[in-house]
């Protein structure tokens, strides 16, 4: 799947905030299990595996390549980070590329 010259450009104008909006998300997430009952060594060890999950993440750490773009979109999109809504900028073609991908 090809994403468009346009639909490139505007992904890589949005996707910095796409990410800090999910990296905002995960800090919750942290710190809400940082400050849940239990023992600091066990919420310790928990936010390590976290954040080596985490930042596989494309909302964490991206490469920006053409060829991955869609599918970093339903990535996002899968993960809530953002919604179809945020996506009516760009063409139906990708729109209905990403609806593909996350169907299977």
């Amino acid at each position: 799947m090809d994403i468009s010259k346009a639909d490139w450009k505007l992904f890589r104008e949005r996707v910095s905030d796409w990410q800090e909006n999910y990296m905002e998300q995960l800090v919750k997430t942290y710190v809400e299990l940082l400050t849940s009952p239990g023992n600091a060594s066990d919420h310790f060890w928990e936010l390590e595996k976290r954040i080596k999950q985490d930042k596989k993440h494309p909302g964490v750490l991206i490469e920006l390549r053409k060829s991955t773009a869609i599918w970093d979109i339903a990535c996002f999109v899968r993960d809530n980070v953002i919604t179809f809504d945020e996506l009516e900028s760009f063409s139906d073609d990708l729109i209905d590329a990403v609806k593909l991908i996350l169907s299977r």
